[in-house]
């Protein structure tokens, strides 16, 4: 079921270097380059008179724990009618370039505790992306073993929390064998090309709509 944006709906971006997409080296509260911007774009066109408000507050390196650690400046504070996260890639990563494991476990416990906090202490619907990888390395394959079961945990989390869900894996690496290749859409594999910030920004607009 999409979901129904209210008039001046305040809409927030989070997660890693994928939604950060340079939005830091910008001024003031900048969106970036990447999806966040995008999809701003494409929600302010379509809806031109509804007052629609973004904050982008991804952060480049970011795990599930770091936005548990901080939720409340970057989230609740700015009292949101939608949030939106896009976290898991990280806590693959680090297992495999810096031997520093995060469980299943504990990524779903963190990634339950921001959720719970958006239900308890907001209004805010909540749009789930998935962490997805489009391996470009022989050895990225062995990567799945980790990230797919955190796949799974945003697909049940989603479903508990009544949550709009962005099937970014299946979306992203269909694009990729259609293209004929995944660089075209993540050349190191896990940061979207131009191409790929596109697709992830029309179907975020696309489980949206207006009030």
């Amino acid at each position: 079921m999409p979901i129904t944006l209210p008039q001046g709906a305040v809409i927030v971006f989070q997660g890693d270097s994928i939604t950060d997409a340079g939005r830091r080296d910008e001024p003031g509260d900048g969106l970036g380059w990447g999806y966040p911007r995008l999809t701003a774009d494409l929600l302010t066109a379509a809806y031109p008179d509804a007052g629609l408000r973004f904050f982008n507050r991804g952060v480049g390196g970011n795990t599930a724990a770091d936005l548990r650690a901080r939720w409340q400046s970057d989230a609740i504070d700015l009292r949101p009618d939608v949030v939106s996260v896009l976290i898991g890639i990280n806590d693959t990563w680090r297992r495999y370039d810096s031997d520093r494991l995060t469980t299943t476990e504990s990524y779903e416990k963190d990634y339950r505790h921001i959720l719970s906090r958006v239900r308890d202490e907001t209004d805010a619907r909540l749009l789930l992306i998935e962490p997805f990888l489009l391996p470009v390395r022989a050895e990225q394959w062995q990567w799945r073993e980790d990230l797919d079961p955190r796949i799974h945990v945003v697909r049940r989390l989603a479903s508990e929390f009544d949550a709009a869900l962005l099937s970014a894996d299946g979306l992203l690496n269909q694009a990729a064998r259609t293209v004929g290749t995944p660089e075209t859409i993540a050349p190191d594999g896990i940061h979207p090309a131009p191409e790929g910030h596109r697709l992830l920004a029309e179907e975020w607009a696309r489980l949206v709509t207006k009030g």
